[in-house]
């Protein structure tokens, strides 16, 4: 797609649906870029989900410092970067050089259940009955 008709597209586009989205996202708890981009599937990822972001209007109740990078770095700039940290901290949230513990803090979208689950492995013996020798 040419770049003009690229500008032309973002010019286009509401950002609502992704404000809507984080709005849900409840208080000690961060999303990644990705996984907004993906749960909204919007073109252009979690690039299109970071401009949604940078241009959050203020004051509508969006909970811009909820977002995150997809190994939960803070990715904004200073200034932002330290308010962000402060604003996720006050709610909870562990954060140790400037990424965010997803471990204890990831939030999975409603409908989107699957994602982030590990797969659990086949049983200790039945692994090991594959690596046994047949008499």
């Amino acid at each position: 797609m040419p770049v003009a008709q690229q500008i032309g597209w973002f010019k286009k586009m509401s950002w609502d649906p992704v404000y809507r989205l984080v709005k849900q996202i409840p208080r000690g708890r961060v999303l990644s870029y990705g996984a907004l981009a993906r749960a909204l599937r919007l073109r252009g990822g979690a690039r299109s989900a970071g401009r949604a972001m940078a241009a959050t209007p203020s004051g509508k109740g969006i909970p811009w410092h909820r977002v995150v990078g997809e190994c939960g770095k803070i990715l904004i700039r200073e200034p932002y970067a330290s308010l962000q940290k402060k604003l996720l901290e006050s709610e909870g949230v562990k954060i140790t050089e400037s990424r965010v513990d997803l471990r204890n803090h990831l939030w999975t979208p409603p409908g989107k259940s699957h994602q982030g689950k590990k797969h659990s492995r086949a049983p200790r013996e039945h692994r090991n009955s594959r690596n046994t020798k047949r008499p």
